[in-house]
């Protein structure tokens, strides 16, 4: 039998609303309001009693809890005996100052935390020290270290703002907190068979622990991503719930003291209660999939900690709101390995089925476990290459029998609607519509707002080309000179010759969406500066079987240029016949219909020299332009798309 949507979405099925967007920060404190400091304390399970993984010696408990996996995770990690560790130079550090990428930096760097993480959970699984040298070598290397950081995070950071670690402070950011997480790990599961090599390894490793995450993370409260005090207008993204996941589990790992310990543990709610008062009720993602498994998943993992190191006592499991966080997932499925990709994401989804069906388990979803065992078939998930996320891909491992023995049947709904986000999804026939309303400084923003993403039998056809490989520019005031950024290569109108802007400012109002008629709707005049002299513009879509409907109707204060209406697409573009665009694209054949005595035609090819980019879609794209031939202050266009 196929899954149903859940009660609390059946809510939105059908319905039609229309909110105005905004950073909707609501004071909720859920975490903080199932216990003070004192109630923590009490609740502990000291002494790592809630480990749910076998000990070392425990070979039986390890053949079980890897299964099928242990052989294969045995010999990936025999071609790093006898590793050599790649220094990390501080040229590679300082080159993110000088050309602005963080590869070069990172890239020795991952390749090291690869080769350490894959020979631990291969002393794990087989247990007879032939890796044990060589993690220590690996151990000593991290500790020698100047710090855990990459190089772009120390540059953004550091009191120095340079690129180069500084030794006079520990930055706990991202992936420092991930390579703490992970040596938490390999000293609590080996730290005897370290003592049998020289008891100063593990005691040195625990020092660096303490100096580099723990002492930092109870003296600072300066980290932007802990939002301590915390205000409306106040971003607080995925960082929050990564950083605070990482750090929960190394004091878990690590602190015996039972005051120091739940005093860790509540200042890790309070912070973790700041993003889910700013997270929108409604539960989507405005960061986009590809970054759900770092957000609201990450926020799984942070609350799966807090619940094993409470005994199950602090739980959020059974709240709507973070249900509705993990359904968010599943309805942003397109299918064939496609998703919604509004912001920093890519259209390729990550597979993270393993961590869907956990979550959906967790919060007693079957929407998220069907739709989960349906992908796990599609394609089955890997083991990690790189076991940096070590708590994650034990429970990955962990749960991969249930997931692979799930019948799934997973149907999404016709229409999904986040009137706080303001994301609308559509369904109907061969066809699949997302759009969107909101405003243009949500995290990872692109100026995107009213845009949309139009898929026939599951397969692209208007797009978002997501984003590129980060460099120093993504997260710099030149982020808008990135054109992946700009609304004018999203599938929106240029005005007056100029495109949306970025700012809070710069939104759409009386966004409505109709599961009946199957419409959506937004005016997205509140996206242009002033320079583009719109009063109002309202871009509408209606899905039908075959086809789509799009209008945009219009009020400008002064027409001082041609108004130019921007698709993306790719594949085969013939723009010869007036009046209809030829589109062939992966065996499908679709026309968009458009005035030809009100437009002329034109493309653009956008060729793709980034492989993050290139990977997904080819080569190149095709930016279709329909520029106006007259300039009027007021009117309508139409458009349509239809499948042939």
């Amino acid at each position: 039998m196929a899954r149903r949507v859940s009660k609390w979405m059946l809510m939105l099925v059908l319905t039609c609303f229309a909110v105005g967007p905004a950073q909707a920060y609501e004071k909720r404190d859920l975490l903080k309001r199932l216990a003070d400091e004192s109630q923590v304390k009490q609740s502990l399970v000291m002494n790592q009693a809630w480990v749910p993984y076998p000990a070392y010696a425990d070979r039986d408990g390890w053949k079980r809890l890897l299964g099928d996996c242990r052989e294969p995770v045995i010999r990936a990690a025999e071609r790093y005996i006898g590793y050599d560790w790649v220094v990390v130079k501080a040229t590679d550090y300082m080159e993110y100052e000088k050309s602005g990428s963080r590869n070069i930096m990172q890239d020795p760097n991952n390749k090291n935390t690869a080769a350490f993480s894959s020979m631990v959970i291969a002393e794990l699984a087989e247990g007879k020290g032939r890796f044990l040298n060589d993690i220590v070598n690996g151990i000593v290397y991290f500790c020698e270290m100047t710090s855990w950081a990459e190089s772009a995070h120390l540059a953004a950071y550091q009191k120095s703002k340079r690129a180069l670690p500084d030794y006079r402070e520990q930055i706990l950011e991202l992936h420092q907190g991930g390579k703490a997480q992970l040596l938490a790990w390999t000293y609590y599961f080996l730290k005897d068979q370290l003592d049998r090599v020289d008891p100063v390894i593990a005691l040195r490793l625990r020092h660096e622990l303490q100096k580099r995450e723990l002492t930092p993370y109870l003296q600072r409260d300066d980290f932007w991503w802990m939002a301590t005090n915390c205000k409306p207008g106040m971003m607080v993204n995925n960082w929050n719930p990564w950083c605070n996941s990482n750090a929960l589990l190394c004091f878990m790992l690590l602190e015996n003291d039972r005051d120091v310990l739940a005093r860790a543990v509540y200042k890790s709610m309070s912070s973790v209660d700041q993003y889910l008062n700013y997270v929108k009720g409604d539960g989507a993602c405005e960061e986009g999939p590809s970054y759900w498994g770092h957000a609201p998943g990450k926020l799984f993992d942070y609350l799966s900690a807090l619940s094993m190191i409470t005994g199950g006592q602090l739980s959020l499991f059974s709240h709507p709101m973070v249900k509705a966080m993990g359904e968010y997932m599943a309805r942003s499925y397109i299918g064939d390995g496609w998703v919604v990709n509004f912001a920093d994401a890519s259209a390729r989804g990550d597979n993270n089925a393993s961590l869907i069906y956990r979550y959906g388990k967790a919060v007693g979803s079957e929407v998220m476990m069907a739709m989960a065992a349906d992908r796990y078939r599609e394609m089955p998930e890997k083991l990690p290459a790189n076991w940096l996320d070590f708590y994650r891909e034990l429970e990955k491992v962990r749960v991969m029998p249930l997931l692979a023995a799930d019948r799934g049947g997973y149907r999404a709904p016709s229409f999904t609607w986040y009137p706080e986000t303001e994301f609308c999804y559509l369904r109907t026939g061969r066809a699949f519509l997302a759009a969107k309303g909101g405003f243009n400084n949500e995290s990872h923003n692109h100026n995107d707002v009213g845009t949309f993403m139009l898929y026939f039998d599951r397969k692209p056809l208007m797009i978002d080309a997501g984003v590129g490989t980060y460099t120093r520019q993504t997260f710099s005031s030149e982020r808008y000179k990135i054109w992946t950024m700009q609304s004018n290569y999203h599938n929106l109108p240029m005005i007056n010759g100029v495109p949306e802007q970025f700012g809070t400012r710069f939104k759409a109002s009386g966004t409505k969406a109709d599961g009946r008629r199957m419409t959506f709707s937004t005016d997205i005049a509140g996206a242009y500066p002033a320079e583009a002299c719109v009063r109002r513009w309202v871009r509408s879509y209606q899905l039908k079987k075959d086809r789509l409907l799009i209008s945009d109707a219009f009020t400008l204060t002064e027409a001082k240029a041609p108004n130019r209406i921007n698709f993306l697409t790719r594949g085969d573009v013939d723009i010869s016949c007036k009046g209809t665009v030829a589109i062939s694209v992966d065996g499908i054949r679709a026309e968009l219909a458009y005035d030809a005595n009100a437009f002329d035609a034109s493309v653009e090819t956008v060729a793709l020299e980034d492989t993050r980019l290139s990977n997904v879609w080819g080569p190149q794209l095709i930016r279709l332009s329909l520029t106006a031939k007259a300039k009027t202050v007021s009117g309508q266009y139409h458009y349509e798309i239809r499948v042939k």
